[in-house]
């Protein structure tokens, strides 16, 4: 029991710190100078694989080790919560479409005043939300109809990954966008939906 929550553990630093370091600005400069404009194809599909690849070891020992049962959500209750997640899945999608150029690589190297910044141009999801990626995550986590103790550890470490990660995506937006966005961010809340539509000024 404790030498597979260990390996869990391990994977779960594993995948974060692969994920961080591809994400991380220095990496970025140097895909960009190596491989010019062809990076902004590249680096998102590669990048997503990479994850998903970083994941398997993850999950299967998750599969392989689950821990005890917590809880089990009964029936009709459980399939209220797989709906909720269903939703979450439609969500991330949803929110690339919604701002392309917001992870394209030249542009996540830009500033407000360098040759190729781009304005905010908010839109779609983003409207009432500014990290649907963040909220559509906890929601398909904490949804799930069934808890286990090595989910369940798995999960708090997991969102405290993504809050993290998070602030400092925005860092990066304050960064590359400016004042834009310090403007909405008074307007829009992270991760719950407003009711009022944000337009840019």
């Amino acid at each position: 029991m404790l030498l597979s929550t260990l390996i869990l553990i391990l994977c779960l630093v594993g995948f974060a710190l692969i994920h961080s370091l591809l994400a991380s600005l220095p990496v970025k400069r140097f895909i960009r100078r190596s491989l010019g404009s062809k990076a902004d194809k590249l680096y998102m599909p590669v990048y997503n694989l990479i994850a998903v690849m970083t994941l398997i070891p993850l999950v299967y020992v998750l599969y392989k080790n689950p821990g005890e049962f917590l809880y089990v959500i009964p029936s009709p209750w459980r399939w209220f919560m797989v709906a909720g997640q269903v939703i979450a899945l439609i969500v991330g999608p949803r929110a690339l479409r919604d701002a392309p150029h917001r992870f394209q690589l030249r542009a996540q190297l830009s500033t407000p005043n360098s040759p190729d910044s781009i304005h905010l141009n908010i839109h779609g999801i983003y409207r009432w939300i500014r990290d649907p990626f963040l909220l559509s995550g906890l929601v398909i986590m904490w949804l799930t109809p069934f808890m286990t103790t090595n989910l369940l550890m798995i999960y708090i470490l997991t969102t405290i990954y993504l809050i993290m990660g998070s602030i400092h995506w925005e860092s990066r937006l304050v960064a590359q966008f400016g004042d834009e966005y310090r403007d909405y961010q008074k307007h829009v809340h992270r991760i719950i939906p407003g009711l009022k539509a944000y337009y840019d000024k």
